[in-house]
């Protein structure tokens, strides 16, 4: 099986959503409900805002350049 870039960038987009929805549940949590989803105490922050925050906005970038690469795949050819 020969693994095409549009297959990989596929890929890459759904394993972002996977992120997303994690790191957002997370975030959710720990903002709003000042609550951690594992139940422990999630003190790890970085300049005041949680970590999972930062994990969501890179899965977020991660996910628009995929779309990006999907959307431009007959252009550069």
């Amino acid at each position: 099986m020969k693994i095409t870039k549009q297959l990989a960038l596929k890929a890459i987009l759904g394993v972002s959503i996977a992120g997303m929805l994690f790191s957002g549940v997370l975030s959710y949590f720990e903002i709003f409900q000042q609550f951690c989803a594992f139940g422990g105490a999630c003190s790890t922050k970085i300049l005041t805002i949680p970590s999972c925050v930062y994990g969501f906005v890179v899965y977020l970038i991660i996910g628009v350049v995929s779309i990006i690469g999907l959307k431009s795949e007959g252009k550069y050819k």
